[in-house]
């Protein structure tokens, strides 16, 4: 790609070590499929890349102008899916890295969804609700004529919350004239599924069950769980992880962090007035803790932790770095499991994956973004399920699908990393490696099967 304008994000997510392209090298996949080389340099290509301009009048009555972009990466296994960021850093490289990383997501939830990501790099905080709705209906007049319910269907992602899904669906409405479910995460009276704002957190947690059970860890009873972010995908996260007897110890935004001091943990409580502020789009300074934590300014909570089993970053990309990934290893941490998309930097994947190799039964457990926190694009794919069948399930029947998705993809990447990825005696399977071959697998056979490559 030497010839094409840096993409740093994307390049990471295609090139790096633990990430798609060299996890294959170092598999014995080409080895055994070597015709695999060719769909991989297919895969990597977007089907289809859409760039527009979004005009929108401010409060003053000033005309404002940002980028629109949806990448349709691919759609072997059913319509595009993934979500819409509104934020100022939104650029083709982080989406493509995004939409990247979504087609092998998707697969490992054994639905039928392919791959995109799309967004502006419009910036919601301090913007009025009128302000947001006119961005949402401007931007949606252009969106509508490439999405629909059997071809794209996007969601939300960061800056994009039941409010935005809402503007845009009814813009979406008044566009085209008809009523499909071409978006998910839509309020429960027109559409939506029970479980969808949860389910992102919800499933990386089930994840880590999973993660604990096969390695003989016990259960989150009595773990002490640092957790970064305080948006939907860490306050649900949290409070599976209280529900399930596990003490949380922080939370972060983009200002800084939270950390528990003198025994202290976040309780229920403490989660739903850290939610009901982030409604409000405040910071965590705002949060009256009454003194049961400490507030460290420009911080990322995992140096400042101490001793903690489980670290799930639930924040943004490349939140974890070398120095902080050496620091939860030396506090003993167990498991870490991405509840944000690429959430550790290379670096950091490398400080896990090497001592999963050279501590064998005993060692720190990594799992990528792409198999911990597929739950809200599984939910996501059941929202649009329930919509073509004009059905709502129970909150019940929801959760349980949940579970069986985050149980499947735990287990497929595992089998695969046995299947094709070389292991010590007694070395935990390298979940990284496995989820990526089994996501691209199944996405190259597709794609083979429907003559794109031969």
């Amino acid at each position: 790609m030497s010839h094409l304008p840096s993409e740093p994000e994307f390049e990471q997510a295609y090139h790096v070590t633990t990430e798609l392209a060299t996890t294959l090298e170092n598999s014995t996949l080409f080895t055994q499929h070597p015709e695999y080389r060719k769909a991989l340099e297919i895969c990597s290509i977007p089907e289809r890349i859409i760039q527009f301009r979004v005009t929108w009048e401010d409060d003053k009555g000033e005309l404002r102008v940002n980028r629109g972009y949806r990448v349709q990466f691919n759609s072997a296994l059913g319509p595009y899916k993934g979500g819409l960021r509104l934020h100022p850093s939104v650029n083709l490289s982080i989406l493509k890295f995004l939409g990247f990383e979504q087609i092998f997501k998707n697969a490992l939830t054994g639905l039928n969804m392919g791959g995109g990501k799309g967004g502006a790099d419009f910036d919601p905080k301090g913007k009025s609700d009128g302000e947001i709705r006119r961005f949402c209906q401007a931007f949606m007049r252009e969106l509508s004529r490439h999405i629909g319910a059997e071809t794209d269907v996007p969601a939300g992602d960061i800056g994009v919350s039941g409010r935005e899904i809402g503007y845009m669906f009814g813009a979406y409405r008044q566009a085209r004239n008809k009523w499909e479910g071409v978006l998910t995460g839509k309020g429960l009276a027109w559409g939506g599924s029970l479980i969808r704002p949860e389910a992102t957190g919800y499933g990386v947690v089930y994840y880590v069950e999973h993660m604990l059970a096969h390695a003989g860890r016990g259960t989150f009873a009595g773990k002490r769980v640092a957790i970064s972010g305080s948006g939907n995908v860490a306050q649900y996260a949290a409070l599976k992880c209280i529900e399930l007897g596990a003490e949380v110890v922080s939370l972060s935004d983009s200002q800084g962090c939270l950390i528990a001091k003198d025994g202290s943990h976040f309780s229920p409580e403490h989660v739903h007035q850290i939610a009901e502020l982030k409604v409000k789009r405040q910071a965590l300074t705002t949060f009256d803790h009454q003194g049961k934590f400490e507030y460290l300014e420009g911080a990322r909570p995992w140096v400042h932790v101490g001793k903690v089993d489980i670290a799930l970053p639930c924040a943004t990309q490349n939140e974890v770095s070398k120095e902080e990934a050496e620091a939860l290893v030396a506090n003993g941490v167990l498991v870490i499991a991405e509840g944000s998309n690429m959430g550790c930097t290379q670096d950091a994947i490398d400080v896990f994956e090497s001592q999963r190799r050279d501590k064998g039964e005993a060692s720190v457990w990594y799992a990528p973004g792409k198999a911990a926190n597929c739950g809200g694009v599984a939910v996501s794919g059941l929202e649009m399920a329930q919509n073509s069948q004009r059905l709502n399930w129970t909150e019940k029947e929801v959760d349980d699908k949940l579970k069986d998705i985050m149980k499947n993809a735990f287990n497929n990447g595992l089998e695969t990393a046995r299947k094709y990825v070389e292991a010590k005696q007694g070395e935990l399977p390298s979940l990284v490696a496995g989820s990526n071959i089994a996501g691209f697998v199944k996405v190259a056979r597709a794609m083979h099967d429907q003559g794109e490559w031969w």
